[in-house]
């Protein structure tokens, strides 16, 4: 138990990192770390021991953000360039670049940004991805391509094709 204890508490600043690149807000990512780990705490005796207890975290923290976006009510907004970060040249590039990419992640779709954020900021590897989200590992690739596709697109400032086929 103190084993599983004490990897609880190494998993703490991923899921910070983690959770505020989903959310955005501070306030609201440390709102998701805390339910995570109370969830994780109260469920301790259920972790495997010995076994790597991050994708177990990142399995309770997506469950927990997906349960607060079904809460909420959609709002759907209709994209068109007006509405895409447009690209500066000042001196500050990196940090420009920073925040354009930041506002890209949060035009993309959830389940996009999810497997996005699981893979480049927490290395994660697709198999981890899969059993934490409870994904099949082919969507978590399909997913994946789709998403750093959109985010190029965001990126390079050009339009996203619709998801809608028109139906005469």
């Amino acid at each position: 138990m103190e084993q599983n204890s004490a990897q609880l508490v190494s998993c703490i600043p991923r899921l910070r990192r983690y959770a505020r690149a989903l959310v955005g807000s501070r306030a609201e990512a440390d709102d998701l770390v805390q339910d995570t780990l109370e969830r994780g705490w109260s469920k301790l005796a259920s972790c495997r021991l010995g076994s790597d207890m991050r994708p177990w975290m990142f399995g309770i923290m997506h469950n927990l953000y997906v349960d607060q976006l079904r809460k909420q009510v959609v709002a759907t907004v209709e994209l068109d360039e007006d509405t895409l970060v447009p690209s500066y040249n000042a001196p500050q590039m990196q940090g420009l670049e920073i925040r354009d990419m930041q506002a890209a992640l949060t035009l993309l779709p959830v389940e996009q940004r999810e497997i996005l954020l699981l893979v480049a900021l927490e290395e994660m590897t697709y198999e981890e991805i899969s059993s934490t989200l409870s994904i099949p590992l082919g969507t978590v690739m399909s997913r994946l391509s789709r998403g750093r596709e959109r985010l190029r697109l965001l990126m390079d400032g050009k339009t996203i094709p619709s998801r809608l086929k028109v139906v005469k």
